[in-house]
């Protein structure tokens, strides 16, 4: 008699060498809650608007650096990208000279800068370290400065330190420099745009009661 023939069976991995497929689970950055749950609520009682939609939100968020030494020692432009890139998380876009300046031996079209455009969650994410960690490190802190609105509902922050971010490494920094970061919002007036900012937490300078209505002096 011809002997039967067994079925191969198919071969199994062990256990530890099976594939385990790791689902991350998309984490919402905490401002972009706070703005659904609190900051909508607020400002649509404050100015009374009918309709959501009409609540002011934060667009974007640009952040530039001039680097005039960088005209004589472009080295200096190239550690100022590397830090603004651990600061921001994107690397930054280099800006060139328009035009070319003789007294100060600047040609057109040279690197003598950098900037960043946030959007989405990283916009909300650097925002959040922002506010709540490098700012409060800046020496003798008061807060910031309520008048650098522009007219058009968007605000410019100007920092003298790149150090006061915690990304930074102070012992390996090799020069400092500062940045202004603007806040482009979709406010229709300063006063909306700074009550948008103030409930994200931007830790204006108290008023004083004597004080006048929103961007005008004592």
């Amino acid at each position: 008699m011809a002997k039967e023939k067994k079925e191969k069976k198919p071969k199994t991995e062990a256990p530890e060498k099976q594939a385990v497929e790791v689902v991350e689970e998309k984490v919402t950055p905490r401002l972009v809650e706070l703005y659904k749950k609190e900051i909508i609520p607020s400002l649509m009682k404050r100015f009374g608007y009918a309709n959501v939609m009409r609540v002011p939100r934060l667009e974007k968020i640009s952040i530039n650096c001039g680097v005039g030494e960088a005209t004589q020692d472009q080295k200096i432009l190239e550690t100022v990208v590397r830090e603004m890139t651990v600061i921001a998380g994107q690397k930054p876009k280099i800006t060139r000279s328009k035009k070319a300046i003789s007294n100060f031996k600047l040609r057109e079209k040279i690197p003598i800068g950098c900037k960043i455009t946030l959007r989405r969650e990283k916009m909300f994410e650097f925002m959040d370290r922002l506010i709540s960690l490098a700012i409060p490190r800046v020496r003798d802190f008061r807060g910031v400065p309520d008048k650098s609105f522009d007219g058009r509902g968007n605000y410019t922050l100007g920092l003298k330190e790149q150090i006061i971010f915690p990304e930074i490494d102070v012992d390996k920094v090799e020069r400092i420099f500062g940045m202004d970061i603007t806040f482009v919002t979709t406010a229709k007036t300063d006063e909306e745009a700074y009550e948008l900012l103030k409930g994200f937490g931007m830790p204006f300078r108290k008023r004083e009661a004597s004080e006048g209505s929103f961007g005008e002096a004592a």
